[in-house]
C-alpha cells in the first residue's frame, strides 16, 4: 500500500532540490562571461525582486491568495527596511561571486554560514556563547579553510564578495528574528515578498545606477526577455516550493535535504561548467566542514526539542496542581486525558495558553539555522 502522503512529501523535497540547483546554475550560467555573459549581478537580482515583488502583489491584493499582516509605518521603517537592505547586499554580494569562483567553491563557502549566524547571534544578543557550539564553528572554519587552500582557481576578490554576503544574510536572519519576533509577525513567503522585495529593489537600484548602468550604456548587451523571465520565473517557484517543503516536512528534513542538495550541486556544477575544477583538499576541506554543520544542525535539534519538552511539562503541572486543588475542595473532577484537558480550556486557562504558545517552538530556531525557515523563505538567488 502506497503512503500517499509520505510519496507526496518526498516529490515536494525532489522539487525544491532540483529548483534550488536550478536557479543557482541558471544564475552562474546567465552571468558568466564565458557563457551568457550578462555580467551585471545587480541587475539580475533587480529582476528577481521586482518580478517577484509584482507576482507577489497580484497574489495579495488581485487574487487574495493570503491575507497581508496588519504592517504600520513604524514597523516598516523599523522592521521591513533594515531587513531589505541586507538581504539585498547579501544577494548583490552573492550573485556578484558568480564572476569571479565557481559554484562549486561557492557551495563549500556555504558551509560558514551557521559561523556567521551563530557570531551575529552572539553580538545581537539573542544567543550565548557556549562551548559545544564554539567548537562546531571552529571545526567548520577549519574545513572551509582547507577547502579555500585546496582550490586550483582561488580567487581574493570573489571569495570576499561570497563571505560578505553570507555575513549579511546572517545579519538579516538575526534581524528578522529580533525585529519581527519582538512585533508578532510571521511572514510566509509569498507576504515576505510582498513587503521585502519592493523595498530591496529601491535598495539595490543605488548602487546598480552608479555601478553597472554606466557600463551597460558602454557595452550595450541585447536584452533577451525569454532568458531573464524564465529565470526569475524559476527564483519565484523556488520559493513556492519552499513554502510546501515547510508545510509539510520538520527542521530535519530541511537540513538533509539542503546538505543533499549542496553535493548534488557541487557534482553537476563541474559536469556542466568544466573550468569548475574540484580538488582532493577540496573535498577533504568540505567533508570536514560538513561534520561541523551536521553536529551544529543536531545540537539546534536537540535545543528545539529541549525547549519542547520544558513548555509541555509546565502546563502538566499546572493541571496536576489544579487537580489538586479542585480535589481539595471536595470538587468532583471527572477523569480525562490530556488531550481533553488542553482542548476544554475551561477553568484552566493559563495551561490552554501554554500549549497554544509550544505550538511552534521551531520557527524562532529555525530562523537562525543554517537551512532556516527564514532562509529558505527568501532565497531567490
Amino acid at each position: 500500500m502506497i503512503n500517499k502522503p509520505l510519496v507526496l512529501t518526498y516529490l515536494y523535497l525532489l522539487i525544491y532540490i532540483v529548483l534550488s540547483s536550478g536557479v543557482i546554475l541558471y544564475n552562474k550560467w546567465v552571468l558568466s562571461p564565458k557563457y551568457f555573459n550578462f555580467p551585471f549581478p545587480i541587475t539580475l537580482t533587480m529582476i528577481h525582486m521586482g518580478f517577484s515583488g509584482a507576482v507577489a502583489f497580484f497574489l495579495v491584493r488581485v487574487l487574495k491568495v493570503v491575507s497581508p499582516v496588519k504592517m504600520t509605518l513604524e514597523i516598516y521603517s523599523t522592521c521591513v527596511i533594515p531587513i531589505s537592505a541586507f538581504f539585498a547586499s547579501s544577494l548583490w554580494f552573492g550573485n556578484t561571486a558568480y564572476l569571479h569562483i565557481s559554484v562549486a567553491f561557492i557551495q563549500m563557502l556555504k558551509a560558514l554560514m551557521p559561523v556567521a549566524t551563530f557570531l551575529m547571534a552572539v553580538i545581537c544578543g539573542t544567543d550565548k556563547l557556549r562551548c559545544d557550539v564554539f567548537l562546531n564553528m571552529l571545526l567548520v572554519s577549519v574545513g572551509v579553510v582547507i577547502s579555500s587552500y585546496g582550490e586550483i582557481h582561488f580567487n581574493v576578490i570573489g571569495t570576499v564578495y561570497q563571505v560578505t554576503g553570507i555575513f549579511a544574510e546572517a545579519l538579516r536572519l538575526v534581524l528578522t528574528q529580533v525585529l519581527l519576533q519582538k512585533k508578532g509577525l510571521t511572514l510566509n513567503p509569498i507576504t515576505s515578498l510582498y513587503y521585502i522585495a519592493p523595498c530591496s529593489f529601491v535598495f539595490l537600484f543605488v548602487p546598480w545606477y552608479f555601478l553597472e548602468k554606466p557600463q551597460m550604456e558602454i557595452s550595450q548587451i541585447q536584452f533577451n526577455f525569454w532568458i531573464f523571465f524564465s529565470n526569475a520565473l524559476c527564483a519565484l517557484a523556488l520559493n513556492f516550493s519552499i513554502f510546501l517543503v515547510i508545510g509539510r516536512t520538520g527542521a530535519v528534513t530541511i537540513r538533509v535535504a539542503g546538505v543533499l542538495k549542496d553535493w548534488i550541486l557541487i557534482a553537476l556544477s563541474t559536469v556542466i561548467f568544466p573550468e569548475s575544477t574540484i580538488t582532493g583538499l577540496n573535498i577533504i576541506g568540505y567533508a570536514i566542514a560538513l561534520c561541523g554543520v551536521v553536529m551544529y544542525n543536531y545540537l539546534k535539534v536537540k535545543d528545539v526539542r529541549a525547549a519542547q519538552l520544558s513548555s509541555e511539562s509546565l502546563p502538566e503541572r499546572i493541571v496536576k496542581d489544579w487537580k489538586l486543588e479542585k480535589k481539595s475542595s471536595d470538587i468532583f473532577v471527572p477523569d480525562s486525558s490530556n488531550d481533553n484537558i488542553r482542548g476544554s480550556g475551561g477553568g484552566n486557562g493559563q495551561a490552554s495558553d501554554l500549549n497554544v504558545d509550544a505550538a511552534t517552538p521551531l520557527l524562532p530556531s529555525a530562523r537562525l539555522s543554517h537551512i532556516g525557515r527564514s532562509q529558505l523563505t527568501t532565497h531567490t538567488a
